[in-house]
């Protein structure tokens, strides 16, 4: 999908104006830093993350499970237009392959790179890991702080939400269980490394 750059300039500067504030001089490159912007913000828009995976297949050496932990992703909420951000932790069991972990990285850049909910990004992480890499299981937990909830309406500003998604073989079992264990084990290297609370562990 491409952005409309002059279409988007255009309705910011008509939000400013039905806001009442047309004219106001904090305001004058608004509409222009918003439609650069948008180019940024929604290039995963459209795009199949699927092909990618298949590119950068590697022959597995093995069945093991692979996980890649506390990839930091920003998103932009479709039912507010609010950002949320946080933390995403992708596993999955490889089948005949796996792929190198920039590729997982990039996953996680298309999928968030777009109007979303946290709950769907978790849906299609993995199902482009089972189709792009035949993999026995994939699983994704994403922790986020949504700007919808902190800054209007609870304003809870301190509140994190956790969504849960699985396939195949990472559904229920001792591999789950473990993909839980190393992501919290993780947690708390990440806290100790940063002076973070403890939060994060808890929640899982």
């Amino acid at each position: 999908m491409t952005v409309d750059r002059e279409r988007t300039r255009a309705a910011i500067v008509e939000l400013i104006d039905a806001w009442g504030l047309a004219g106001d001089p904090r305001l004058e490159r608004t509409a222009d830093r918003v439609a650069d912007a948008s180019a940024e913000l929604l290039a995963g828009e459209g795009v199949d993350p699927v092909p990618a995976l298949r590119e950068g297949r590697i022959p597995a050496a093995d069945d093991d499970l692979v996980l890649v932990r506390n990839i930091r992703f920003s998103s932009i909420c479709e039912h507010h237009l609010l950002p949320f951000d946080g933390w995403i932790h992708v596993a999955y069991l490889p089948g005949d392959w796996i792929t190198g972990f920039g590729r997982i990285h990039d996953l996680v850049a298309t999928c968030t790179a777009r109007l979303a909910l946290q709950e769907r990004i978790g849906e299609q992480l993995v199902d482009a890991l089972i189709t792009g890499l035949d993999a026995r299981g994939a699983l994704a937990v994403v922790e986020a702080r949504q700007d919808c909830v902190a800054a209007r309406g609870p304003k809870q500003r301190d509140s994190d939400s956790v969504s849960v998604a699985a396939r195949g073989t990472l559904v229920a079992g001792e591999a789950r269980a473990e993909v839980f264990r190393l992501i919290a084990l993780g947690a708390a290297e990440h806290g100790a490394e940063h002076g973070a609370d403890d939060q994060r562990e808890e929640m899982l």
